[in-house]
């Protein structure tokens, strides 16, 4: 197997399975919506990424300090974060379905992902150097690797979304209200965590 193919499936399941803002919002968006919403955001990185990977790829040899981009964007995403939060600690038991409701599951997942600074941090520190270093040995190193990256970095969220989709009657009792709370309590935590770093990137 090709090494950079190799490298971004590892690389790619390790975070597609790694506890952050778009995870959470799957299972947060599955417990809520149904599989199909959580299947929509596990996608998201596919609409968001690309425009991420080029400028990253880009800016990598010419920003010497990227510190205060990145700590905007930590700030933005935390503020976005505190929002979902607070939607998820007000959830109440579920007893119709969701025909009526408006989860906007692709407009949530884009924009905590775009929001996110892990994946500008991810492609500036790792998978753009590893994209430049392999186009010295191999053309097609670049499209493996993304390929790779992305079949499981989406593979992972999109196999966990389908497995909580198999509870759905889990919605009208209490211990749904109790996970999607503490969902909330999660989605809170990572935005002081976003918070913090934007604090030590703009200071």
């Amino acid at each position: 197997m090709n090494v950079s193919f190799l490298s971004g499936l590892l690389l790619g399941l390790a975070a597609g399975v790694a506890p952050g803002p778009l995870l959470t919002l799957v299972v947060s968006q599955t417990l809520r919506f149904g599989t199909a919403e959580g299947l929509k955001v596990a996608l998201a990185p596919l609409l968001t990424d690309l425009p991420i990977v080029l400028v990253s790829v880009l800016l990598l040899s010419r920003l010497a300090d990227s510190g205060k981009v990145l700590g905007a964007i930590s700030l933005a995403g935390s503020f976005y974060l505190g929002f979902l939060a607070w939607e998820a600690l007000r959830t109440k038991p579920v007893k119709n379905d969701f025909s009526n409701a408006d989860p906007k599951s692709w407009r949530r997942g884009a924009l905590v992902n775009f929001l996110n600074p892990h994946p500008y941090l991810f492609w500036m520190t790792v998978g753009g150097p590893l994209i430049l270093k392999g186009m010295e040995k191999d053309p097609s190193s670049p499209l493996l690797f993304v390929a790779g990256f992305y079949i499981l970095l989406v593979g992972s969220k999109l196999l966990l979304a389908g497995i909580i989709g198999r509870y759905r009657g889990f919605l009208s009792s209490r211990a749904y209200v109790t996970v999607v709370r503490a969902l909330g309590l999660v989605l809170a935590g990572i935005g002081l965590f976003l918070l913090r770093d934007a604090f030590r990137f703009l200071l």
